[in-house]
């Protein structure tokens, strides 16, 4: 299950449990949709309470990111897991945005604000 949380020229995501197709095809639209009326968008995606994902979701993750590579300004990734900060890194080889990993709320937010924090 996914949350989405819409404000200018960003958008919140929170998972929670299991990652699947249709949550992604729900985050999907809600971009769709801003870059199409607003331009390059930041996310936020909060992942802490992710506790997997299904293959389809992570196939389709690469297809958008592939299709959408220039349409992402920052992408922040809220985890204090391994394995998602590691294909966190991988992702920017399918997108030209700034992505970066953070464990601190407050942090992230800072930084897709345009404050400047150290790489973690």
């Amino acid at each position: 299950m996914i949350t989405t949380d819409n404000k200018e020229s960003r958008i919140n995501v929170t998972v929670f449990g299991e990652f699947t197709l249709a949550d992604y095809k729900e985050f999907e639209e809600v971009a769709n949709y801003k870059v199409q009326f607003e331009g390059p968008v930041s996310l936020l995606f909060d992942l802490r309470e992710m506790n997997g994902f299904t293959v389809d979701m992570a196939l389709e993750e690469i297809r958008f990111a592939r299709a959408h590579a220039h349409d992402f300004a920052r992408i922040a990734i809220l985890t204090d897991d391994q394995w998602v900060t590691w294909s966190a890194w991988l992702s920017k080889f399918f997108v030209d945005a700034d992505v970066r990993v953070f464990e601190d709320t407050d942090d992230a937010e800072a930084w897709l604000g345009g404050i400047e924090t150290p790489v973690a």
